[in-house]
């Protein structure tokens, strides 16, 4: 298996902003972990800061080889 191309890095938040993270997640059908990326990549395109669009995650099995 290849590894991840994203970036891993302990986070810490308050377990309120937590929740309201986890709650916004729950509403919008993603992980905390995309909740968070998204919101961040929200936030920088509000700054100004441009970004290459996500690369889609890859679903399902991979190409039978041969």
């Amino acid at each position: 298996m290849a590894a991840s191309p994203k970036k891993a890095f302990a986070l810490r938040l308050d377990p309120a902003l937590y929740a309201a993270i986890e709650r916004a997640a729950a509403g919008d059908l993603r992980s905390v972990n995309a909740e968070v990326e998204c919101l961040l990549r929200e936030a920088l395109a509000r700054r100004g800061v441009k970004l290459d669009a996500p690369e889609p995650a890859r679903r399902g099995r991979p190409p039978k080889e041969g």
